[in-house]
């Protein structure tokens, strides 16, 4: 029974993020502590692998598309890569399961859900920006940020808060995109997140894989839920009031980052 449980869950939100591409990560794990009594390094271990395999799926038809500006995913990767080894190093130095890193991933994940739920209620309240025109041979001009030492300064702090979260690549991830490349179209804004994210969350994922802090049958069933979840949910979406469910989405992941850091 549980097993379908699970199942459903990998659907539910699967659903939702092709409805309004909210990150996986910021709904997957709060649920798999909450819901389902799962320990918290487990709980973000295996959500970092869900995340690699759903967002490459993502990532291919973006490729296809040709909507990935892949200088923008190599910068962010450079920073984030790293950052998420060192942090890596540091928990199999200290041990996923140790009282005091648990105590932090609960904290940061907290944070993290606050923060998300603050960049998913602003872009609600935002709405559908306009098109962000580029003229022809400015794209170049365009996938570069105001400054070179950003995009690895931010991508260093989302590697470290995803690898200990698995929450940041999202809607955070966004917002600081459209801050870095203001001249960047948001349709591959968005596709750079989902594709940096790929690697990253693999990095991180299979680096809690090492540390034992991956439940691998439970990995299968979530995805077994989701896939059908996403490819329903990008189907529907223009049949659903996303203001309405982003505002909805916020306010559950704030009220979960509350409880967490309150824990």
């Amino acid at each position: 029974m549980q097993e379908f449980a699970f199942i459903a869950a990998g659907f539910v939100v699967g659903l939702i993020v092709g409805l309004t591409g909210v990150g996986g990560g910021s709904l997957m794990t709060p649920i798999l502590i909450f819901g389902f009594g799962i320990k918290p390094y487990l709980a973000i271990g295996t959500d970092l692998l869900f995340a690699a395999f759903t967002k490459a799926g993502g990532t291919l038809s973006l490729w296809r598309a040709r909507q990935v500006e892949w200088r923008v995913v190599l910068h962010l990767s450079a920073g984030s890569i790293p950052a998420a080894l060192l942090t890596l190093a540091v928990l199999h130095r200290m041990g996923p399961a140790s009282a005091g890193v648990q105590a932090v991933m609960t904290t940061t994940l907290g944070v993290a859900l606050m923060l998300t739920a603050a960049a998913t209620l602003y872009k609600a309240l935002r709405g559908k920006a306009a098109p962000v025109r580029v003229a022809a041979g400015q794209e170049r001009h365009a996938a570069t940020a105001r400054h070179w030492a950003l995009p690895l300064l931010f991508g260093a702090l989302i590697g470290t808060l995803v690898t200990l979260t698995s929450v940041g690549a999202g809607a955070i991830g966004v917002t600081v995109l459209m801050l870095l490349y203001p001249l960047l179209p948001l349709t591959r804004i968005v596709a750079a997140d989902i594709a940096y994210a790929v690697p990253l969350t693999l990095v991180a994922g299979l680096g809690h894989a090492s540390l034992g802090s991956v439940d691998w049958p439970l990995l299968g069933l979530l995805l077994t839920g989701s896939l059908p979840g996403i490819w329903l949910g990008s189907r529907l979406g223009l049949q659903v009031p996303e203001r309405a469910v982003r505002t909805l989405l916020s306010a559950l992941l704030a009220y979960a980052g509350l409880k967490l850091i309150t824990i």
